[in-house]
């Protein structure tokens, strides 16, 4: 009753309050909260199921009646990029089954619905060269707690290649010695763990960040590596999310003249690509990013950029 009282779950915020008995009401508040372990991609199907169940409450289409017909008309007037129609079409495919599996719908609707062709060959996230990147690390002032968080953060996602989601859900026990060497334990998708040995660039400025007396942890103690400020100017208990870092990458990039499209990702793939450059391979990229298929990690290399630049400017008239 606790998710039926829930705003997040409820079918008044689905819009699609008029046409839902209480069997499929609860079906579908068991498929977002049972049956979707991780929150990104519960966020992401909630938010598909609210623009189709707006779009057919808006048509009075009750969940019944909504055919392969309709959907299609949907899919065709979506006014998302390729990748989110088909991201929405693949939500909704998953959702109608689950309905379907509990006797709330006969049929699935979605089913033959064909999405957008989308092929991708080369990703679209904004690269830092590694001269912008070393420029962007020496520009964070590290006489305050803050900027030794920063840079000690974008450092573990440019040479470690991990994400953003992995590096701000570290504790402070996933910075570990063994051996001689310093590790890092990264929280990927999906539960897994990643270990990857640390830098010795990113392993000084992590040193220097936990080691201020601001970090104030003891060692027998594990919380948020990275954590947030508070009103004081000094770290809380809470640990960074997402936008925040988005946020200070943003307002770091802007002070010295980099573009505002550099996002969290884009350290990410300037590692991997400095990586490749100076001479590393595909295969070790895949491992250290912790990539399914090299064909992801090759999304992430833009060595063929300034090949092809070389190229075109050999075209002299």
């Amino acid at each position: 009753s606790s998710f039926q009282n829930h705003s997040s779950f409820s079918s008044q915020n689905l819009y699609f309050p008029s046409i839902l008995p209480p069997n499929i009401n609860y079906r579908l508040i068991e498929f977002f909260t049972a049956q979707i372990r991780n929150k990104n991609t519960r966020y992401a199907y909630m938010t598909a199921a609210k623009q189709f169940f707006k779009w057919c409450d808006e048509r009075a289409l009750s969940l019944e009646a909504i055919t392969p017909i309709h959907v299609a008309t949907y899919i065709e007037t979506h006014e998302g990029s390729a990748p989110t129609v088909k991201q929405h079409l693949a939500a909704l495919k998953v959702l109608f089954d689950y309905l379907v599996t509990g006797n709330c719908i006969k049929h699935n609707p979605v089913s033959s619905v064909k999405g957008p062709k989308y092929v991708v060959k080369k990703g679209k996230t904004p690269v830092l060269d590694s001269t912008d990147a070393r420029r962007l690390l020496d520009s964070i002032d590290t006489s305050t707690i803050s900027g030794k968080r920063d840079k000690a953060l974008i450092a573990l996602m440019v040479f470690s290649f991990a994400r953003v989601s992995a590096v701000i859900n570290m504790k402070t026990s996933d910075y570990y010695a063994l051996g001689k060497r310093w590790w890092i334990r990264l929280h990927e998708e999906g539960g897994k763990f990643h270990e990857v040995p640390v830098h010795h660039v990113a392993e000084n400025y992590l040193d220097d960040y936990i080691q201020d007396e601001s970090f104030n942890v003891s060692k027998n103690q594990d919380t948020s590596l990275f954590r947030s400020i508070n009103t004081s100017r000094k770290l809380s208990n809470n640990s960074m999310n997402r936008n925040d870092v988005l946020r200070m990458i943003k307002r770091r990039c802007k002070k010295i003249g980099l573009s505002n499209k550099i996002n969290c990702h884009s350290f990410r793939a300037t590692g991997i690509t400095t990586y490749l450059q100076n001479g590393g391979t595909l295969e070790h990229a895949q491992h250290i990013a912790a990539h399914e298929s090299p064909k992801t990690t090759k999304l992430y290399d833009r060595t063929s950029d300034t090949i092809s630049l070389d190229e075109i400017e050999k075209i002299i008239i």
